[in-house]
């Protein structure tokens, strides 16, 4: 039987007021787009399709979603990771996947084996997101059959914590390949 088709969303529209400037235009100090690192962890998980989260107002973000994946722009990210959030399960309510792996943009040292050992055995009903010891972390898997509930109930800059907590998500540990830590600074 084949594996069961899990789709990635990268949430990429948030301004980055502690950061600086919005995270979605950062590099690594060797010039490797955060963006870019985002898609490919999610692409080398075997996510598809991907889709990125992306603030309409920040025409200089989308020259730098990589040609593989999806710029959802998201009307109002004033609004918090909750705007986007609910644009990338709307986005990927047209997609033929069980589930959706999530990520967020600050999360340069991710790895696809992360991401990998989350979406390893989900299904539509899966709730399941990565720990760093006790520390919820990214990434998360969210199965098509909570998609909708999920978008009604979040808001602000809150994103899925709270369901995920509510609702029991399954805790899989990934802290021996990477520490977790999203980046606030630079």
């Amino acid at each position: 039987m084949p594996q069961p088709h899990v789709a990635g969303l990268v949430l990429a529209a948030g301004a980055g007021r502690r950061f600086g400037s919005p995270k979605a235009l950062a590099h690594t100090p060797d010039g490797r787009s955060w963006l870019a690192l985002a898609v490919g962890a999610l692409r080398d998980a075997g996510c598809l399709p991907i889709y990125v989260a992306v603030s309409a107002t920040l025409d200089e973000v989308l020259s730098l979603v990589p040609a593989d994946a999806e710029p959802i722009l998201v009307p109002d990210p004033s609004e918090g990771m909750s705007a986007s959030l609910r644009a990338g399960l709307a986005a990927a309510e047209h997609s033929d996947a069980v589930a959706l792996a999530i990520i967020t943009v600050d999360t340069p040292d991710l790895p696809a084996a992360a991401v990998q050992r989350v979406t390893g055995a989900v299904d539509a009903a899966s709730l399941v997101q990565a720990v760093y010891g006790d520390r919820p972390g990214h990434p998360v898997a969210i199965g098509r059959d909570h998609w909708a509930a999920l978008a009604a109930s979040v808001s602000g800059d809150r994103g899925a914590r709270d369901y995920l907590r509510a609702y029991g998500a399954a805790r899989v540990d990934c802290a021996d390949l990477w520490s977790g830590e999203d980046r606030d600074t630079r």
